[in-house]
């Protein structure tokens, strides 16, 4: 009989769209790995609609983001590894990922994401504005659930050595978008996030299929 199939789950907040970016990197790299399915999934924008509408940039990355489901609490419960997204506010995850994962606490009281597979990423507007503070923090809610995290270690990403201004770093993957959040990720940043979603999936595949 054929094994049941691994789920991933991605779930990101995007305001310009670089976090969206980096998670379809994220998918992708989940996706190349045997027998792994891969959900994309966005949380609850709490920026009133007539904000948006007034901006042309958010306007047009919500319209484009427009297809991707908001995620629930049963997508979450359902996957056997989450990878979580969030552009850095201050040094920390957006209030919009805050507010969700706020809201999970039925599932902490009951333990449904005890032993599963977690990731993070995250962009920042500069270069020191607080990537790896944001994917630590992002981390803490994670542990508190059980979840068991996955970074990248050096040893299969080289990616991580280099000296050109971009991100990635052993907690997590991640981007620089400029003060104008106008720099798209870079192929090195692109590329670690697909080694992030590929290594999440291998050990939750592990984990799932024992």
């Amino acid at each position: 009989m054929e094994p049941r199939k691994t789920k991933v789950l991605v779930v990101f907040y995007s305001m310009y769209g670089n976090t969206a970016k980096l998670a379809k990197a994220v998918a992708e790299g989940a996706q190349q790995v045997e027998n792994v399915e891969v959900s994309l999934r966005q949380v609850e924008e709490l920026i009133p609609k007539e904000i948006i509408q007034a901006n042309e940039r958010m306007r047009k990355v919500k319209e484009e983001l427009r297809d991707i489901p908001l995620v629930t609490d049963k997508d979450l419960v359902e996957a056997d590894g989450i990878v979580f997204g969030s552009p850095t506010r201050y040094g920390n995850m957006a209030a919009q990922m805050k507010n969700f994962i706020d809201k999970t606490g039925a599932l902490w009281t009951q333990g449904k994401l005890v032993n599963k597979v977690a990731g993070v990423f995250t962009s920042t507007s500069t270069l020191h504005g607080g990537q790896e503070t944001t994917l630590i923090t992002m981390m803490i809610p994670l542990l508190h659930h059980g979840m068991i995290i996955v970074g990248i270690p050096y040893a299969i990403e080289p990616r991580l050595f280099s000296t050109e201004v971009g991100g990635g770093s052993p907690y997590g993957a991640s981007s620089i978008s400029g003060p104008n959040s106008e720099r798209e990720p870079t192929k090195n940043d692109l590329e670690i996030a697909k080694t992030l979603g590929r290594r999440v999936a291998e050990i939750a595949k592990k984990i799932s299929q024992k």
